[in-house]
């Protein structure tokens, strides 16, 4: 789908360059002499270079529409991680670094949100929090009661990440997904 380069808002996927781009941020520009144009800052989708590009109103561009379906996780093999297409259970295997550090997120069972284009995966979204349990915690040190006083603890899929004093081993805690903290106890 063509628009124009004013319309580029952050979160379209462009093709652009012979490659896909995502708008990170856009800035609309009306200078006192000349015509107005959109900034834009793109992200490739593929290798994660970034780069900023002017788009005058006159120019097009071609939009690209992500399919994006629910996979399965089944298993971990070797540097490979296997889902399961929740429709077809067509299986689907995905290199580690593809999914980067939150693989150690991944639970068996767990849907997670695959994007494609053109039948290839270029994204992936796992849910925003998931539910852990607390392998090891330091013990609470008496009279540190600052306001924000976080201790380390490492989770049962290996992570560390820091908790609330209150927080000990075996406890259940909730857990970012994205920004990889410590949200609230498990009901």
């Amino acid at each position: 789908m063509k628009i124009n380069g004013n319309e580029i808002r952050p979160g379209y996927v462009i093709e652009h360059n012979g490659g896909l781009w995502v708008a990170v941020k856009t800035n609309h520009v009306k200078p006192g002499k000349g015509g107005a144009y959109n900034q834009v800052e793109l992200k490739n989708l593929i290798d994660g270079t970034k780069l900023n590009e002017r788009f005058r109103s006159a120019e097009t561009v071609e939009r690209v529409r992500l399919e994006q379906k629910d996979f399965t996780f089944l298993y971990e093999q070797g540097d490979s991680l296997v889902f399961m297409d929740s429709e077809t259970y067509e299986q689907l295997e995905l290199q580690k670094d593809f999914v980067g550090d939150r693989a150690s997120f991944l639970q068996d069972g767990m849907t997670v949100t695959v994007e494609l284009y053109e039948d290839k995966p270029i994204g992936i979204s796992l849910p925003p929090q998931v539910t852990l349990e607390v392998a090891e915690a330091d013990p609470v040190v008496k009279g540190q009661t600052a306001a924000s006083s976080y201790k380390p603890a490492v989770l049962e899929n290996g992570v560390r990440i820091l908790v609330p004093p209150f927080i000990s081993a075996g406890e259940k805690i909730v857990v970012d997904t994205d920004e990889i903290t410590y949200l609230r106890r498990a009901d």
